[in-house]
């Protein structure tokens, strides 16, 4: 008897059809129960959410789900299907939702979700399946030897080009020629995490287009090149980053057996660049996250764009890419959207049970002020709420708190001035210790999963931090702060 396998089409399909039909239930819930407040005009906690020890605990769920259930042996499996991660992620959505129906009535969601879903969320989401689509389109093919010092100028390449394509544009491109670069390799992994710490966020700096935490300040009023002057301490921290990886690298590469370097050198290729007209529509979203604001006039008229303008246009590049783009170069990157897919299913749950932390963090502003005003003590609060609560909304709300203490040298911005050592802490912290976790910023998950793809066992969520993170990047950050933060 013949045994047919499983068509996974059908999966893949109900997982999507899933998540686009609740994201569209919660906007226009959002919309609804917000009532007259209007998009996007909500009104920030300020005061303590009551029993708020209980409001946290779905995004400690969530978070104890993303690293357990990998984990177990009896969830492992079923864990890896998106469906499934994006059914945890709505359960604790839904305690969220329970829990500020109990404390603050029903007419608290409508804001709620308005914040979450409609003025965070969504643009997160199309700014990061933007860039995927498009860089899946970009096929760098060729299999250089995976000597230390190519994986190094890899990663140095990657961690220049971040901050001008941004972090995921950057990631995606080169992700997958650095893995076939390593094919041949036994010992993957590290070059994988260092990617991850370079490439999807430290290098990211130096633009607001970079990472979306810098993207959410240019938006309230950081002048677009002041980031540019954070050049010394990107290089420092890149410099050290990629000679750390370097020996680390050189040490594994002789560690590997006589059989691969001998497969390594005879399977080389010239990298040669397939779909470089992605490099337009990738210029397309950067200029539209840089110069598309509902809140600002359009440069050089006085028309406000519409709500979602950005996001139209992203997805116009995107449809572009599509069209443009021949299917065998897609086929060639070995791409999906399962990566995007699981971002998506994952954060749309992070994004809407973080409320809580982020409420209690607001409502704390008075007496985090009172007792922490110095540079250093901004970076690594910033940074080590980054790690867990995603990076773009940290930053906002430590550069809300930053502009209730004038003090020093101070920038001029919408609605005030935030002292300059201080934003720089905050901007430093944001964007370094996004590396922190898998999910301190977007693309370090989707980097994750397509390793994965590729048949990379990569570290467990306690695993990536205890084993790497921790160890490699904690003792660069002390650094950083003796040298440029006190």
């Amino acid at each position: 008897m013949n045994h047919v396998a499983p068509n996974p089409k059908p999966s893949k399909f109900i997982s999507v059809l899933c998540i686009v039909t609740s994201f569209a239930i919660a906007i226009w819930l959002g919309i609804w129960l917000n009532g007259h407040h209007g998009l996007h005009e909500t009104h920030p906690q300020v005061h303590m959410p009551p029993y708020w020890y209980i409001g946290i605990i779905p995004f400690l769920l969530i978070l104890g789900s993303i690293a357990l259930l990998p984990l177990l042996k009896s969830t492992h499996h079923w864990w890896e299907n998106n469906l499934h991660r994006y059914f945890v992620a709505m359960l604790c959505a839904i305690g969220t939702i329970g829990y500020m129906i109990w404390t603050s009535g029903h007419e608290s969601i409508g804001p709620m979700l308005d914040h979450a879903i409609m003025a965070d969320f969504i643009p997160f989401i199309i700014l990061l399946f933007s860039l995927y689509v498009i860089s899946g389109g970009i096929y760098l093919s060729g299999d250089l030897e995976a000597s230390p010092e190519v994986n190094t100028a890899f990663l140095a390449i990657g961690a220049i080009s971040a901050s001008f394509i941004g972090t995921t544009g950057a990631s995606m491109l080169l992700i997958r020629p650095i893995l076939s670069t390593n094919s041949q390799r036994k010992h993957v992994v590290h070059t994988i995490v260092v990617f991850i710490f370079l490439v999807s966020n430290i290098g990211g700096t130096l633009l607001p287009i970079g990472d979306p935490p810098l993207f959410l300040g240019y938006l309230r009023g950081v002048p677009f090149l002041w980031t540019l002057g954070l050049w010394p301490i990107w290089a420092v921290a890149c410099a050290i980053m990629l000679l750390i990886y370097y020996v680390w690298d050189s040490f594994l590469w002789r560690k590997e057996t006589e059989y691969s370097h001998r497969k390594d050198k005879t399977q080389q290729k010239p990298i040669k660049i397939q779909g470089s007209v992605n490099f337009i529509y990738i210029a397309g979203i950067i200029a539209s996250a840089a110069f598309i604001d509902p809140n600002k006039e359009l440069i050089g008229t006085s028309w406000h764009p519409f709500p979602y303008m950005r996001e139209l246009v992203m997805l116009f590049f995107v449809a572009l890419s599509l069209l443009s783009t021949k299917a065998v170069i897609r086929k060639a990157n070995n791409f999906t959207y399962g990566a995007i897919v699981e971002v998506a299913a994952l954060f749309s749950g992070i994004f809407i049970t973080m409320q809580v932390p982020l409420a209690v963090l607001r409502a704390s502003g008075d007496t985090i002020t009172a007792s922490m005003n110095q540079p250093w003590q901004f970076f690594w609060s910033t940074g080590t709420l980054s790690s867990f609560l995603d990076n773009a909304p940290t930053y906002v709300v430590f550069f809300n708190l930053a502009k209730s203490l004038p003090d020093g040298e101070m920038l001029a911005v919408n609605d005030g001035s935030v002292p300059i050592s201080l934003l720089i802490a905050i901007s430093l912290g944001s964007v370094f210790m996004g590396a922190m976790t898998y999910i301190g910023n977007g693309p370090n998950f989707m980097v994750k999963a397509i390793a994965e793809q590729e048949g990379i066992k990569m570290p467990s969520f306690f695993g990536y931090m205890f084993k790497y993170s921790i160890p490699v990047l904690v003792p660069i950050f002390i650094l950083i702060t003796f040298l440029f933060l006190m």
